[in-house]
């Protein structure tokens, strides 16, 4: 199963290839993705990310995860949440949302077991 592309992305929205929704948040998977709901886990901009926020998307066997953390980078990746991934040996990487849905999209492209979580706005 591949990780479905990002088909587009502007602020406070996202398109996934395949699926109808329009995100403003969003976790893909190989074979999916859903909306990435802040209040599930009582996420904030800061601490930021959590690992109950990726527990989903790791147990979905990817090999790769990719944070974007907002068009201004106001989302925080806390060191504990890198080490939680390191330690499932996963790679990880964190980058202003554009250049995240880029990389993962590339990933996906060469067939990389590659999940992510994005945040569309600030």
């Amino acid at each position: 199963m591949s990780s479905p592309e990002i088909a587009s992305l502007s602020w406070g929205q996202m398109k996934v290839k395949g699926c109808s929704t329009t995100y403003k948040d969003c976790k893909v998977w190989p074979g999916g993705s859903r909306t990435w709901d802040w209040r599930e886990t009582g996420t904030n901009h800061s601490p930021g990310v959590q690992p109950a926020d990726l527990e989903e998307v790791v147990k979905k066997g990817v090999k790769t995860l990719v944070i974007g953390r907002g068009m201004s980078e106001a989302l925080q990746v806390p060191p504990s949440t890198v080490d939680y991934l390191k330690k499932n040996g996963i790679d990880v990487l964190v980058l202003q949302t554009e250049k995240a849905v880029a990389e993962y999209n590339a990933l996906a492209a060469q067939g990389v077991k590659v999940g992510g979580v994005f945040h569309s706005t600030c």
